[in-house]
Parts: structure tokens; C-alpha cells; sequence
């Protein structure tokens, strides 16, 4: 007998958190299944060596309980990883969550039954548990890229090697050893000055140089923290109407339109706060028009030139084959300044692309072979979609989540799709996702899709899905409005130009989350517009 339940939520994370919280409170019985051994998702996985948050700690936390967010104290602007799953645990205990959470349990299935108008979940210890709603709080960058699939050779490898997701959460020892790391993204530039403060000799394989940003971190002001905790409501409140989910002054005036002493100055100004948002916020073109955008790029650039030593080192990592904030920028400490290494070596495999892995390290395409003892694969992820595709996911007549999805992801306010009833996707493709503070995003969409599961309840509703009219509009908005930025002009995970077969598409709405917001709430007041339903003939959900 198949364990029944009104929602399965797959994944114990920020989202599979709140949604289990939200969805008791409204009265519903649920049961997350996490594939980790403890909550935290992203917080969970990525225990390598300087990870660590790029919104700030009193923005980066729940804000549905008042009583959560005065009694829990932050030690750093930026939290580390430890950190931030030290909270996550805190609010799982807090909660009495755990009773809720079977871990070590992969979703492996999860199959739409029509004539009972319910889920059947199949997890990975052949275990089959059926639910009217199913909850996809899996993560947006969650399903990690395989080395193996990217590279050949690398089984021949005789060193040690490790992906920066499920790092040992033990710590690796670089002491003395060469070690190599590939790829400097977000996970790259964090992890790249601690391996470099410890290897014998450390060499970065870099093919696109990412724009990083000055984290200027520090422990936190016990007065600053305690004013904020005094202001909480007011500043929630605030933040559910911003663009990126965090209270900032947003910009009036255009870079174009401004002195360029007086540009310069504020950039500098930006430069010497630290973090993303400064300057992706400092003007209103920036992330619009090519001439203000370049401004901004090229004043990274210099910076980068003023702290690299050596030119051609510095060349290699300034960015000019995408704008400035087209891909999301980096925040680092200390990661230009560890090119001023001895130990250090950076290696630019976009025109030398790496050939294969051979028993020592790597050999290049012109045949230029490098030695290591280890190596740390920091590639990305299969961001947006990934999650759900590894997942043997069908809805209506048997259809797999990959085959409607062959030419790019689609779902209506990226919460719902066509002919996957009761399927609700946290921070999916078509919604603001990772452009906005996530616990901001995931705080609207679990708010927003349990008033929908009480609605139905109280209607006698059995299913509700999208209309693909309803669908296929809101994607074509999706791209209108990505196409009047220069987000699409970046070979980014942000449009799956990371993993290769993956469509081409913007999957991030970019009007960012206060206007998403309105959106989704006028969708509501308008009885679900754009929103399919059917009713249950016994009346129960």
C-alpha cells in the first residue's frame, strides 16, 4: 500500500523548507524527500573551501517568522557555508521538520495518474508514494555537471580529482601539491585563493574570465544587526517590491546622461562598498544599453589591471566577450591579487581547449601535456532544468518533462505547466529565480502556490494546470522582456549555453520580482486567469 499524501515536496532545501512549513500551516499532510542526509540543498552539497552567499546575511534568511529572524544571530556580511546550514538546521529543528523529511531518498520517478488525479512518486529504495500535488523544490543549480561528460580521459587520471558539489566534507589537504583547478566561476573564484594559500603550486584552467567583484567582508556590527532586527517588517515588506528582492535605492538617472568625473566617482564608490548589487544597480542602463554598460565593464577591467602584476595575466582575466552583468558577476576576496602568486599559474584553454586527461594531468590541444596530484572541477551546473530532467518526470498521457520541454523550457509564470497537473515548480524557468534574493523569490512562490491549494480545496477542485495559451504567452513576455537587455547576449547558464544539446533560451524573467510579483497577484484576483482546473467528482482533495 502506497503511502498517501495531499503534497510530496522533492527536496529539503530553502524552498522544500518553507514549503513544508507553509503547507502544514494550511492544513495540508506532506512529505519532503531529500537525497542528502540533512537539510540545506545547495548549503548541503557545496562544502568546498571558501563557499560562501553573495546576498547579504540579513537579507539572505527567511522572513515568515518574526520570532526566527530576532533570535538568530549572523557573525559575517557575507555567511560562509557553514554558516548558512548551521540556520538551516536551526529552522528544521525549530519547526520540528525533521518528522516531515525522509533523507538519503532520491526522487527517481514521478508519474501523473489521470484517472486518480494523483502523483505517483517512486523514490530510489523502490518505495511508490502518491499525492495530489507534487512540489518541485529540487533547485535551480542543484544537478551538477559531469566531468566525465565534458572531458575525456579523465578515469585515466592517477591523482586525486573532486567535484566543488559533494566536495569532502572532511576538506581536502592541498599542502605541497599541484593541483589544478578548472573553471572560474562563482565556485571557481571562491575556492581558487585558499587552494592557492596551500598548494605546492596551483594553476587555473580558465576558458571565460568572470567580471569579479570585491566582497569587502567583515563580522558583523552587533549594532547594525540589532537596528535591522528592529526594522524586519518595515524592511520585508520593502523587499517583496524591489527588483532583486533586497532593499536598495534603485537608480533614477542614466550613466550615459551623468559626468563622467562624476560616473567614475560613483563607481569607485561602488568598488570600495563590495558587493554585486552596487554596481549592477548604480545607473539605470547599465544592464540596457551597450555604451553605459561598457563604461562599467571597462572600469572592472582597470581594476583588474591595476591589482595583476603581471599584463598578460591581467589581459587573460579581464572579460570582453559578454557584457558586464550578463552573467551573473562573482564576488571574491583576495582573487586577483593570488595571480601576483609565485605558486600560481593561469592557463586559458579557450582557444588551447583542454584535449584529453591522461594519466599525470592534462594534455592540451596543441599537445602541451601539465602535471598534477589533483585536481578541482568547478564547471557549473545544469541550471533551471536540470533537476527536473533528471527525474523520470511525466505527466498527461505518459508525456516526460524532456520531450515538452525538447525546444526550451515552458511554464506559466515558471510555477505551472501545461498537461503536468498539480506539478508546481519552485524558482522554474520562466519565473525571476536566481536574478532576485532567493528566500525572497521562494517566500512568494510557496505563499502564492498554497493560497491556490487552499482555493482548490475549498472548491472541490481536483487538478489545475496551465493553458498552453496561457503558457506559451507568458514565455514569449519572458523573452520580449529579456530581449530589451543584454542578458542574451552572454553564453551563460542563465540561457543553457553551459550544457551542450541544451536550447537556447533566456529562462530568467528579468523585470524583476516586484513587477513578477504584481503579476502573479493579479492572476489571482482574476480567478487563476490563464489557469486550468478540473473538479473532483467525490468533492475531496
Amino acid at each position: 500500500m502506497a503511502d498517501e499524501f495531499d503534497a510530496i515536496v522533492v527536496g529539503a532545501g530553502i524552498a522544500g523548507l518553507y514549503s513544508l512549513h507553509t503547507l502544514r500551516e494550511r492544513g495540508f499532510s506532506a512529505q519532503v524527500f531529500e537525497a542528502g542526509e540533512g537539510v540545506g540543498g545547495t548549503w548541503y552539497w557545496n562544502t568546498y573551501p571558501g563557499c560562501r552567499v553573495d546576498v547579504e546575511s540579513l537579507e539572505y534568511s527567511y522572513g515568515f517568522s518574526d520570532e526566527l529572524q530576532q533570535e538568530w544571530e549572523w557573525t559575517e556580511r557575507w555567511p560562509g557555508q557553514p554558516e548558512v546550514e548551521r540556520y538551516l538546521n536551526h529552522v528544521a529543528d525549530r519547526f520540528d521538520m525533521r518528522r516531515d523529511i525522509k533523507f538519503s531518498t532520491r526522487v527517481v520517478a514521478a508519474h501523473f495518474d489521470e484517472e486518480q488525479a494523483r502523483w505517483n512518486v517512486t523514490t530510489d529504495d523502490g518505495q511508490v508514494h502518491t499525492a495530489q500535488h507534487l512540489v518541485m523544490a529540487s533547485g535551480t543549480i542543484s544537478a551538477t555537471k559531469d566531468p566525465r561528460q565534458d572531458f575525456q580521459g579523465l578515469d585515466e587520471f592517477k591523482g586525486e580529482w573532486y567535484m566543488t558539489s559533494g566536495f569532502p566534507t572532511e576538506g581536502v589537504d592541498f599542502s605541497g601539491k599541484r593541483v589544478a583547478v578548472v573553471g572560474t566561476g562563482s565556485t571557481g573564484v571562491q575556492l581558487i585563493p585558499i587552494a592557492a594559500e596551500q598548494a605546492g603550486h596551483l594553476t587555473v584552467l580558465q576558458r571565460t574570465p568572470a567580471f569579479t567583484l570585491p566582497a569587502k567582508n567583515r563580522p558583523m556590527d552587533p549594532e547594525f544587526q540589532t537596528a535591522m532586527k528592529a526594522r524586519y517588517p518595515e524592511h520585508r515588506a520593502l523587499a517583496k517590491t524591489m527588483p532583486f528582492g533586497v532593499p536598495i535605492e534603485l537608480p533614477t538617472i542614466s550613466l550615459l546622461a551623468d559626468e563622467p568625473e562624476n560616473v567614475q566617482r560613483r563607481l569607485e564608490a561602488c568598488w570600495q562598498e563590495g558587493g554585486v548589487a552596487p554596481l549592477m544597480n548604480l545607473y539605470t542602463d547599465v544592464l540596457v544599453d551597450e555604451k553605459a554598460n561598457e563604461v562599467v565593464a571597462e572600469f572592472v577591467r582597470e581594476k583588474i589591471r591595476s591589482i595583476v602584476d603581471d599584463s598578460q595575466v591581467a589581459d587573460l582575466l579581464c572579460p570582453n566577450t559578454y557584457p558586464f552583468g550578463a552573467k551573473r558577476p562573482c564576488l571574491g576576496t583576495d582573487y586577483y591579487e593570488t595571480f601576483n602568486r609565485d605558486n600560481v599559474s593561469l592557463v586559458s584553454v579557450r582557444e588551447n581547449p583542454i584535449d584529453t586527461f591522461t594519466e599525470k594531468g592534462v594534455r592540451l590541444r596543441d599537445g602541451q601535456e601539465l602535471e598534477f596530484d589533483m585536481i578541482v572541477f568547478a564547471i557549473g551546473f545544469d541550471a533551471i532544468t536540470g533537476a527536473l530532467n533528471n527525474i523520470d518526470l511525466r505527466g498527461r498521457a505518459g508525456m516526460t518533462i524532456k520531450e515538452a520541454w525538447a525546444n526550451g523550457p515552458n511554464a506559466y509564470l515558471g510555477l505551472l505547466a501545461a498537461d503536468f497537473p498539480n506539478m508546481y515548480i519552485l524558482t522554474g524557468p520562466g519565473s525571476v529565480s536566481v536574478l532576485a534574493n532567493m528566500y525572497t523569490s521562494i517566500e512568494q512562490h510557496v505563499d502564492w502556490v498554497a493560497d491556490l491549494l487552499v482555493d482548490m480545496r475549498e472548491r472541490g477542485r481536483a487538478t489545475v494546470e496551465a493553458s498552453h495559451e496561457a503558457q506559451e504567452k507568458w514565455m514569449a513576455h519572458v523573452a520580449e522582456v529579456g530581449d530589451a537587455t543584454l542578458f542574451p547576449r552572454a553564453d551563460s547558464w542563465y540561457v543553457g549555453a553551459n550544457v551542450e544539446g541544451k536550447p537556447r533560451g533566456l529562462m530568467l524573467y528579468v523585470a524583476g520580482l516586484g513587477v513578477y510579483r504584481g503579476i502573479c497577484d493579479e492572476v489571482a484576483a482574476k480567478g487563476y486567469e490563464g489557469i486550468e482546473f478540473q473538479s473532483d467528482p467525490v468533492g475531496a482533495v
